[in-house]
């Protein structure tokens, strides 16, 4: 079995849409390529999520990919969540139950949030998205509250403000090579969080070639 590391924020819609259009593609060819999933905390490079840029990035990016699944937030504005680090560490924290489970949660989480308007920043939100996939909340509780994935991530986010890492999302094949950002290329209308992000460019053939190369 292959892996393809993946670096992202779960709040970064360009990693929804990547992540997205790499399970499908998975699907459809059958290759047996499993997802390792680091944390690119976009929180701690610019401070809490901003809903105005999410939202902007949810029309332009839903337009590209609407399989992926966009919604606009429909919940109270005080329950956005401005920090999802505890879902992040619960990505982590998951791995002690397998890679499988632990991108289960990551993609599931994702979904809660962009679809479901679900505050995954919160921990019983979490665990009530982690016993939806099959995961044991209660060992994943036990993780949360012990805080035993928190320097795991946190050594993530060590790694994330070098070079090493471009950005949310990045992919790193086994073979050492990366792509950043794949199949995207967009120009902003206006400002960030102001405008709204046009694509010039979308292929989203490449998740079919990088995984075929890490097969």
């Amino acid at each position: 079995m292959s892996t393809i590391k993946v670096w992202s924020d779960l709040l970064c819609p360009f990693a929804h849409v990547a992540i997205h259009r790499l399970r499908v593609a998975r699907e459809r060819l059958g290759v047996d390529v499993q997802l390792d999933h680091h944390t690119f905390a976009l929180e701690l490079f610019n401070g809490p999520h901003p809903r105005p840029g999410t939202d902007s990035e949810a029309v332009g990016l839903g337009q590209l990919e609407p399989e992926a699944g966009f919604r606009l937030w429909s919940q109270p504005d005080w329950a956005y969540p401005s920090t999802v680090l505890l879902a992040a560490e619960a990505v982590h924290a998951a791995k002690e139950q397998g890679l499988r489970e632990s991108e289960e949660l990551d993609h599931a989480l994702r979904r809660a949030f962009w679809l479901g308007s679900r505050s995954i920043g919160h921990r019983q939100v979490i665990l009530d998205v982690a016993s939806e996939v099959g995961i044991d909340s209660t060992g994943l509780a036990a993780a949360l509250d012990d805080g035993r994935a928190r320097s795991t991530m946190m050594a993530d986010h060590a790694v994330a403000v070098t070079d090493a890492v471009q950005g949310s999302p990045q992919f790193f094949l086994p073979d050492g090579s990366s792509v950043h950002n794949p199949g995207i290329t967009v120009r902003w209308e206006g400002p960030f969080a102001e405008g709204y992000p046009i694509a010039q460019n979308t292929d989203p053939e490449w998740a079919e070639r990088i995984l075929k190369q890490a097969a």
